[in-house]
């Protein structure tokens, strides 16, 4: 994908980039395949990465509160919160992923606003302290929802980045066991590739339990919303 098609794809979700924007993905890109070769970072090919990474995590940029302190939970070597933060300078983020691999790239390449932490969200322990908190492909959506509402403060928006194929499940999980609030859902389709997205839009109303997130084996086993 070139540059002039990039560019007219953020246009078409409302997103206008810098100069020094697109330098600090092109350099991200060039670090990520150069590294991939070696490490196993992505399956995505080199040349589908400006839509499948870089565009798919820009999509949720329109939610993104000016100035938050952000987390992304299963960040991966990066996504969504590198290309975030470099389309949105404002916005200060941590990258929480259990891989030492992943976040040891990320820590080499990071911009200045995104801080790598390698833990297991489950057990980080942090809580209610981010304004918002987001994740791209991290677990099945009750599962992502436990792990994302305990770092989430009161107030604080909850945005999973989520398919079609996840609208039962939007239906079905028990948010408010989590102190969180189902405000709407978004559609939006990834420029280029007509793929289709769903973002649900949850807002922290109520502390979570201290039992939540519970251990991963037990969130697989039973996740929210199972009989």
């Amino acid at each position: 994908m070139d540059r002039e098609r990039f560019l007219e794809a953020c246009r078409r979700i409302g997103l206008g980039l810098t100069e020094e924007g697109l330098l600090a993905l092109e350099g991200f890109e060039d670090a990520l395949y150069l590294e991939n070769e070696v490490r196993n970072l992505t399956r995505v090919p080199r040349d589908r990465c400006w839509e499948r990474h870089f565009l798919d995590s820009l999509l949720v940029h329109s939610v993104l509160p000016e100035r938050a302190v952000a987390l992304d939970v299963g960040c991966g070597p990066g996504f969504p919160c590198v290309p975030l933060a470099i389309a949105r300078p404002d916005t200060e983020w941590v990258g929480l992923d259990s891989s030492g691999k992943m976040i040891g790239f990320l820590s080499r390449h990071r911009p200045q606003n995104v801080k790598p932490v390698c833990d297991r969200a489950e057990t980080w322990g942090v809580r209610e302290r981010f304004g918002f908190v987001t994740g791209r492909a991290v677990a099945p959506l009750p599962v992502q929802l436990e792990l994302s509402a305990a770092p989430c403060a009161l107030g604080g928006l909850v945005v999973p980045l989520r398919t079609p194929s996840d609208w039962d499940a939007i239906d079905r999980t028990p948010h408010g066991d989590l102190g969180l609030a189902l405000e709407r859902v978004l559609q939006a389709e990834l420029p280029e590739t007509g793929a289709k997205r769903v973002l649900p839009i949850y807002r922290k109303v109520r502390a979570t339990p201290p039992a939540y997130p519970r251990s991963w084996a037990e969130m697989r086993r039973r996740p929210l919303g199972s009989r």
